[in-house]
């Protein structure tokens, strides 16, 4: 499974003066704040930006500038007015899923813009318990659940946690497109192209001294050229999407040492290489990949318990032949880089508190943990099981969705930091999960059918959202 990865590149072919050069190619990714969707109004559509990048119009990613991330925030605090999300922090807030459609129902029949608590489901921060009411034709996703505010970098989140809040788009995108990720799962990549991968070999074969070293570097950027953007398994133009492109963009960015972690215990990959140090023929490439422990079920299949969400930092090796053809090798049979695995462990041990620094790897996991519930309703048919219409959700003229600028290619930002006698310079990567693989792994226990009981006997009358 490839994820988030740093790609490793060749250089026993080159002379020996660029023997001592290690490049770490560096790639950026764009997100745009314009969108189409009338239910969705002003909170919606500028809920586009992720991560702090933006895309432009030509599909080319670059880094949000503080005064514009700013203006985000402003724009998002305006567009929430006094109608955010209420309710105080709480360990498990239910949302009726059936009572959820009736409101978006309601507003798209009267062309109304749907409001924040509809647009961030009623505050939840994850979904961990997923209750199945046969007898009310209805499902209940559970889960933390906070007050919203903005912060100061125009997240979404919570008052108390500072965890962003899930939202509904990202549910939809992952209801309709659940079905066409059985095959390849959900992924993004950013990656060099094999033209470039071929002029930046040549360019480096034809260097006869460094010479002037931020002159080397651009004339890098030129010859490697634009890289691509891929996504997969969730439409490219979706804001699902985009927290793909950007948790991968601030990953690098981390590595390169481009921006602090905002973690003491994780310093950039480049820190760690010790003066002097070599990396042979091939760069370290890092990826994220989820895990989840099994989804607890009761002995009648109408509660379940998702446990155990964790993300982990993995490397291998990933040689590019001469003529720029990609090949992957085997996991486990890839050299072993001892710095690489140490900054994974890093990355795996802190992430916790990353995703508390940098919201988007919050994000990441909460895209996740969607597309992971939506292939439990839909593997499993809960919606039939429940008797409950999920049409509206799926219904593209009642529901259309915001539809933002696709990352298509990435420019080529070289950086270099000098260790001993040696310049590393950075690279590509992506991000992969496959959501069919956590829902199909289930266990059982009867311990979770008494907090569905109590769930459905505490549902008041009115409202579609409770404590």
């Amino acid at each position: 499974m490839n994820c988030l990865r740093l790609s490793k590149h060749p250089v026993a072919s080159l002379s020996p003066a660029l023997r001592a050069i290690v490049l770490f190619l560096f790639v950026s990714v764009t997100v745009c704040l314009s969108a189409t969707g009338v239910a969705w109004g002003q909170a919606g559509r500028i809920g586009s930006a992720v991560g702090g990048i933006e895309v432009d119009a030509k599909g080319i990613i670059q880094n949000l500038d503080p005064q514009a991330s700013e203006e985000l925030a402003a724009q998002r605090r305006a567009a929430f007015g006094k109608t955010a999300v209420a309710g105080k922090r709480a360990a498990l807030r239910k949302v009726s899923l059936k009572r959820l459609i009736a409101r978006v129902d309601e507003f798209a029949a009267t062309g109304k813009a749907l409001p924040p608590e509809v647009l961030f489901l009623g505050g939840l921060e994850r979904i961990t318990h997923v209750f199945v009411d046969p007898d009310g034709h209805d499902i209940i996703l559970a889960g933390p659940a906070d007050t919203a505010m903005v912060d100061a970098a125009g997240n979404v989140v919570g008052v108390t946690s500072g965890r962003p809040l899930l939202q509904l788009e990202d549910f939809v995108v992952a209801l309709r497109a659940i079905d066409g990720a059985r095959d390849g799962g959900i992924r993004c990549s950013i990656d060099p192209t094999p033209e470039g991968v071929a002029k930046l070999q040549q360019y480096l074969r034809s260097l006869k001294t460094i010479g002037n070293p931020e002159v080397t570097l651009r004339s890098m950027e030129n010859a490697l050229g634009p890289q691509r953007v891929t996504v997969g398994g969730v439409p490219a133009e979706s804001r699902f999407a985009r927290v793909l492109v950007a948790a991968d963009y601030r990953m690098k960015r981390i590595g390169m040492g481009l921006e602090p972690s905002g973690v003491a215990a994780l310093p950039s990959y480049l820190s760690m290489l010790p003066s002097g140090a070599t990396s042979g023929a091939t760069l370290p490439r890092f990826w994220l990949e989820a895990e989840y422990d099994p989804i607890v079920r009761d002995p009648d299949e109408l509660a379940w318990r998702i446990t155990g969400r964790r993300m982990t930092c993995l490397t291998e090796s990933d040689l590019l032949a001469k003529d720029g053809d990609r090949q992957v090798m085997d996991r486990g049979k890839a050299p072993a880089d001892k710095i690489a695995e140490k900054w994974c462990a890093a990355m795996t041990d802190n992430y916790a508190q990353l995703a508390v620094k940098q919201p988007v790897f919050a994000e990441l996991l909460s895209c996740v943990d969607l597309a992971v519930v939506a292939a439990l309703i839909h593997g499993r048919q809960l919606d039939k099981r429940a008797g409950l219409d999920l049409g509206v959700l799926f219904d593209e003229t009642k529901l259309p969705l915001p539809a933002y600028e696709a990352a298509a290619t990435t420019p080529t930002v070289a950086s270099g930091v000098k260790k001993g006698t040696r310049w590393v310079v950075s690279a590509s990567g992506g991000v992969q999960f496959q959501p069919w693989g956590f829902a199909a792994n289930t266990t059982e226990s009867a311990d979770d059918a008494a907090i569905r009981k109590e769930t459905l006997a505490a549902c008041p009358a009115d409202g579609w959202w409770w404590d």
